[in-house]
């Protein structure tokens, strides 16, 4: 039986409709969605939507989170201010996996614009079943700053 997780998403107008599929798909797996994003396609201003899913983990009040935007910059940078979060911008299968295996990434930050929603999903879906290696990569990820011991 896989682990069920609580996971907090955000997106910006960019990432509408991605996030309806991601938030629909987790949820039929069991796990637990809170929503921080905008349900709209109106342009919106992405920290408004992104700090509060940062803000979610940083507490401890989530497993991960997800965030979207139209490249996957933005909201990267802005979680990424937060103590403790390691977002990590990922585009490829590849790139997820290794978010998760050398930097224990715990908020997968996705470009709407520039994957499909199969891609998107699949991400998710690999960010969540993908275990961070430890060995090497814990002793630097425990030299990122705002790592919390």
């Amino acid at each position: 039986m896989e682990k069920k997780y609580k996971i907090a998403i955000g997106n910006d107008h960019a990432g509408t409709q991605y996030k309806f599929s991601i938030m629909r798909m987790l949820r039929d797996q069991g796990h637990e969605v809170i929503n921080f994003g905008t349900d709209t396609e109106t342009s919106v201003d992405y920290p408004d939507f992104i700090h509060p899913v940062a803000e979610a983990v940083e507490k401890g009040e989530v497993d991960y989170g997800i965030i979207l935007c139209g490249s996957g910059n933005g909201a990267a940078i802005t979680a990424n201010k937060h103590q403790g979060v390691r977002a990590a911008l990922c585009w490829s299968k590849e790139l997820t996996e290794l978010a998760r295996q050398h930097n224990d990434a715990n908020v997968l930050s996705l470009p709407a614009r520039f994957i499909s929603e199969y891609q998107a999903l699949n991400y998710v879906q690999t960010f969540l079943t993908t275990p961070f290696e430890g060995g090497r990569h814990a002793r630097r990820v425990k030299k990122i700053p705002w790592i919390k011991e």
